[in-house]
């Protein structure tokens, strides 16, 4: 076996190791809701949300040629890149994984493709303009929108019903929590499955397995079913920690809120997803639950859960960097 031909299998082997920690690591915002409100007991609800991440995944591509070939020039990196990239986000996924704390899986990726490209060639691989405007606006403007879009879903939730008395709103909107439920898996699963799709296709391409055609960036249907399956594999493993946090320790949801705050974050995701947009999906579902918590009564968020969660957000980033600058420092002296 040639050293490139290990490193490209070493490449696909990390990609998959961090879809499958994407799906336990962000099940979380698609079935927090429906087992903290028990809609579904926890081993129903990772079944209900694998099936629809799964599905969700083989949905669309925008997203994964974001990644693939958008931020970064696939044209100038090596394996060694794409690899110190992955391991960067499979550590800091297991990190917050392990405190509980629901980072973006998608900005420790980015992170750790910007530290590695970097110090393989400079800046010129990075494309600036396309990092822009779907990865450094959306950070900021995502969980915004978000926290106005879910407080806006319950207002008008408790215009419509508020005459019924709590017990008979909650038992009714058990039903509608389940299709909200859905729709954020079926979202999570078309904008974070197609991270590790579109990563599988650049290594691809890096190591000469895969030629595209002049100016396109296509993703092979083999890559979208594997990574459809890993990341349902992944989702059914649960991510108990990071559930807890999401489904009651930020607010203690109930039906309603529940499907509010799911309506919410799946619009969002979802309009991410058709432009092309990595979407932290956990920066929205977070903040989705903040504006439902306030609409309903601002004093009930938990605002010392909320810092460490916004620290998360704002530390993940940089540290990726760092930490892919620093993995690459070490494996730069592997022959490309």
């Amino acid at each position: 076996m040639t050293l490139s031909l290990f490193l490209l299998i070493s490449v696909i082997i990390v990609a998959l190791a961090f879809d499958y920690i994407n799906g336990f690591h962000d099940c979380a915002n698609s079935i927090a809701s429906i087992v903290s409100t028990k809609v579904l007991s926890p081993r129903q609800a990772v079944l209900f949300g694998a099936v629809l991440e799964g599905t969700g995944a083989l949905l669309g591509v925008n997203v994964a040629k974001t990644i693939g070939a958008g931020i970064i020039a696939s044209d100038t990196i090596t394996l060694q890149v794409i690899l110190c990239a992955l391991l960067t986000a499979v550590i800091w996924n297991l990190i917050t994984w392990w405190f509980g704390l629901p980072s973006s899986s998608s900005h420790a990726l980015i992170g750790g493709l910007l530290g590695s490209a970097f110090i393989h060639a400079g800046l010129d691989p990075i494309n600036f303009a396309v990092l822009i405007e779907k990865v450094i606006v959306p950070m900021f403007g995502s969980p915004v929108v978000g926290f106005v879009i879910g407080f806006l879903v319950m207002c008008a939730f408790l215009r419509m019903f508020y005459r019924m008395k709590p017990d008979v709103i909650n038992r009714r909107f058990k039903r509608v929590q389940l299709i909200a439920s859905g729709l954020m898996a079926l979202s999570h699963g078309l904008n974070d499955a197609q991270k590790t799709m579109g990563v599988i296709t650049m290594a691809l391409v890096t190591g000469g397995v895969l030629v595209m055609p002049q100016g396109e960036f296509y993703i092979p249907v083999y890559v979208k079913i594997i990574c459809a399956i890993t990341m349902a594999l992944g989702t059914m493993s649960g991510g108990w920690k990071i559930i807890k946090t999401m489904g009651s320790k930020i607010i203690k949801l109930k039906p309603i809120s529940g499907a509010a705050a799911d309506f919410a974050a799946s619009s969002i995701v979802l309009a991410a997803s058709a432009f092309g947009i990595p979407l932290s999906t956990t920066h929205v579902v977070s903040t989705s639950i903040m504006g439902v918590g306030t609409a309903i009564k601002g004093s009930s968020i938990r605002t010392n859960i909320i810092g460490n969660i916004v620290t998360a957000w704002v530390l993940t980033i940089p540290c990726c960097v760092i930490m892919s600058i620093v993995l690459y420092s070490i494996l730069r002296h592997i022959p490309h």
